[in-house]
């Protein structure tokens, strides 16, 4: 596949990330929720931008960022503990609370394969067994620095009920560590499922 043709797929998802970034702005359930929201998202898709031209990724890479985007988008958008799909599961199944936040930390598991690219490409690591531990071992200090920051925010605005609709635990206290879990568990599935097809990608020309 030619260079054109992979830029053509970028700017695809590219278009459709904007696209979703411009609809969960579009009157969401807060304002200040949405802004915190989505403010990890745009900082990182502002970050791959900038360095497109100079360390270019796979398109699986991409493609796994950008959904990776709209998924925070649309907790932005409705608030996590509020989509309306998770609730209509919720209802559905008589569950205690709206999933949507637990499956937003599995999906972040997807970030272990860009995690994998990058040490592939710019470090002396090769594929095995400490390539991996150190993959899974960055991806749960990234879930520990996010629970942090929420707590640290959490803290600086105990009061604030978009804070706390921000924060999402519905009254679970141990809505961290299950959070932490879930990126854990999804880094993992998506090294067995993703690994072999990932490094059809890498050979291929960038």
């Amino acid at each position: 596949m030619d260079t054109s043709q992979h830029l053509k797929e970028h700017l695809v998802l590219l278009f459709l990330v904007t696209a979703a970034l411009i609809w969960s702005a579009v009157k969401p359930a807060s304002y200040l929720t949405w802004l915190l929201e989505v403010s990890p998202a745009v900082a990182g898709l502002l970050i791959v931008i900038l360095l497109y031209r100079r360390f270019r990724l796979t398109t699986l890479s991409y493609a796994i960022i950008s959904l990776l985007a709209i998924s925070m988008f649309i907790g932005g958008h409705y608030v996590y503990s509020n989509v309306p799909l998770f609730n209509w599961v919720k209802d559905t199944f008589d569950l205690e609370r709206n999933h949507y936040d637990r499956f937003g930390h599995f999906l972040k598991g997807l970030f272990a394969i860009v995690l994998r690219e990058i040490l592939l490409r710019k470090t002396s690591l090769t594929r095995g067994g400490w390539l991996f531990l150190i993959v899974m071992s960055m991806m749960l200090a990234i879930a520990a620095l996010y629970e942090i920051i929420e707590w640290i925010i959490g803290q600086l605005a105990k009061q604030v009920k978009q804070v706390q609709d921000f924060l999402g635990t519905q009254g679970d206290i141990w809505d961290t560590q299950w959070d932490m879990l879930f990126c854990l568990i999804g880094s993992i599935l998506a090294w067995l499922a993703l690994s072999k097809i990932h490094d059809r990608f890498l050979k291929k020309p960038l």
